[in-house]
This record gives structure tokens, sequence and C-alpha cells, in this order.
């Protein structure tokens, strides 16, 4: 699974990629988490406000507000291995 945490830096980019590198090791899934600050590759998604989430080239977020608990539910209903993905 690829994860982009979109952002230009603020305090709330910052704390989304810590929750969803917190989400990831505590779900356990093998996932390949990146920052991406460029303005240009942000807007390449479509996305206009920060942060936001893109899991394998899907936006799942943006002007997302950085809580764990929503990090960790976005990244196990977009593992495929995961049992409780799509509900």
């Amino acid at each position: 699974m690829d994860i982009e945490v979109l952002g230009t830096g603020c305090a709330k980019c910052k704390k989304l990629e810590e929750n969803v590198r917190g989400a990831v090791a505590e779900l356990g899934i093998e996932a390949t988490v990146t920052k991406v600050e460029d303005i240009a590759k942000i807007m390449e998604h479509g996305v206009m406000s920060t942060p936001g989430v893109v899991i394998d080239g899907v936006v799942k977020g943006e002007a997302v507000f950085p809580v764990n608990r929503r990090s960790r539910t976005g990244c196990k209903e977009s593992d495929p291995a995961s049992p409780g993905r799509g509900v």
C-alpha cells in the first residue's frame, strides 16, 4: 500500500503524517508513507486544501483534521488483507 500525506508543512500536516505513520505501525500494515510538500504535486491529485491523504492513488481525504482514529480507519479500510475492509 502506498500512502501519501499531502501538506505544505503546517502543524496539522505534520500531525497527520505522524498519526498516519502511527496507525500503519499499530495496525501492522505493510505500507510506504510519503510526505508530499510540493504544491504542484499536491494539486496533481486535485487537492486544493491540505492536509490530505492519498492511498494507492485515491484521494481519501482533503482538509483532513489529523485525528488518529480516522487515520487508522482509512488505512484499515484500504488494506486488502484487512477483514474490516469495505465496512
